[in-house]
């Protein structure tokens, strides 16, 4: 399990939007409020932002807790960026423990999150593997459940997939494979943001010109009216800066059964 959030609106510090908030992504590395599953975050981070010159996005990422991170305070009050996704990890067992599983995903200017866990993942997700091209598979960048989901919705995306429907593919056939799955999944561009609510919390706060989507509200203003909107659970949600939309996630279509195949006939005797 994790937490994470991304952020599209006026340039922040990442100190701003990470360590300052006195219930921030640092502090749910060790004292998370709302988190079903798990009670720290402390087998890494990661960093995703979008410089201002319009470059592709930049990471930084870790294997050890945010909190033990003696660089991070000066990166984080130096950075500053108008479009973030960062993550802190709590590791599923049996994946990879260095960095390279530490989220934000990267490929061109997407960053991807996940939040939550695929039980058995190398047997419950093999029927969706089936849709990936072998080179894509043995390049992965690591040996987990969030990376191979990764690699499903990247394969949606340069198919021409939009960002919420390649997110709601992969979520809902992921919840059909494997039912006690958490497939919590975040995707930017570093202009909107796509995300599911499925298997833990997810919420997010609008302001003038900026959203911010989360697993859990980064402070104590009481949810509703202006402040934190919760977002139900089995949902999709797409925004920019300047809009939100959430709709039920769909039900992934039923597979269709194998072909029979017939007995081959006897051939006569010559």
């Amino acid at each position: 399990m994790c937490r994470h959030l991304a952020y599209l609106g006026p340039s922040l510090s990442l100190r701003e939007l990470l360590i300052d908030p006195p219930g921030g992504l640092y502090t749910q590395s060790w004292a998370p409020r709302r988190q079903r599953y798990g009670t720290v975050n402390a087998d890494g981070f990661g960093i995703g932002w979008y410089p201002e010159d319009g470059a592709p996005p930049a990471r930084y990422r870790r294997a050890v807790p945010v909190w033990a991170d003696g660089n991070l305070p000066d990166l984080a009050r130096t950075v500053r960026s108008g479009a973030v996704l960062a993550a802190v990890r709590s590791a599923t067992p049996g994946t990879t423990q260095d960095e390279s599983a530490a989220a934000p995903y990267r490929d061109g200017r997407w960053l991807f999150s996940h939040n939550g866990a695929v039980p058995d993942w190398t047997r419950a997700l093999a029927r969706l593997a089936g849709d990936l091209a072998t080179d894509d598979l043995l390049a992965v960048e690591c040996h987990c459940d969030s990376a191979l989901l990764w690699l499903l919705v990247r394969h949606r995306l340069r198919a021409g997939q939009t960002a919420g429907r390649a997110l709601a593919d992969v979520a809902a056939r992921t919840a059909w494979a494997c039912p006690d799955a958490r497939v919590n999944l975040l995707l930017t561009d570093g202009r909107s943001i796509a995300a599911t609510r499925c298997g833990d919390t997810l919420w997010y706060r609008t302001a003038p010109g900026a959203v911010l989507v989360a697993s859990e509200p980064s402070d104590d203003e009481p949810p509703g009216g202006d402040g934190w909107l919760e977002v139900p659970e089995h949902s999709l949600l797409r925004a920019t800066a300047e809009t939100v939309e959430v709709a039920p996630l769909p039900a992934a279509p039923t597979p269709r059964p194998s072909p029979s195949v017939s007995a081959p006939e006897r051939m006569p005797a010559s």
